[in-house]
């Protein structure tokens, strides 16, 4: 499935979590066979890591705190030129695809 959202975007959060919700971050992964993405500092999960001792290692037990990822219909992405979350218009100029924001008609990928 074809997205419109790279690694290394900025993203603002539309909907999900009450503590999310309206937050940025940037895109540190893009799954599109998943349709998620990871967003750092975003939907921030906690695993309960066991001491654990195989080939000679032992790694250490504690709280591993990490990003979860989210469906890429709760992201949206924001324009560089007017700063707000826009939707992305698809223009091929002489087989060269550029992502253009529907608000200010600016390119995205400068």
């Amino acid at each position: 499935m074809k997205v419109k959202i790279r690694k290394g975007d900025l993203v603002e959060i539309i909907s999900g979590k009450l503590e999310d919700k309206g937050r940025r971050g940037e895109v540190i992964k893009v799954m599109p066979d998943d349709h998620r993405v990871v967003v750092q500092g975003i939907n921030i999960h906690t695993k309960h890591q066991r001491q654990v001792e195989s080939q000679g290692r032992t790694l250490s037990p504690g709280l591993l705190k990490f990003e979860a990822p989210i469906d890429i219909s709760h992201v949206m992405k924001v324009c560089p030129k007017c700063n707000k979350p826009t939707r992305i218009a698809i223009s091929r100029d002489g087989g060269k695809v550029q992502r253009i924001c529907k608000k200010c008609s600016a390119l995205m990928d400068e």
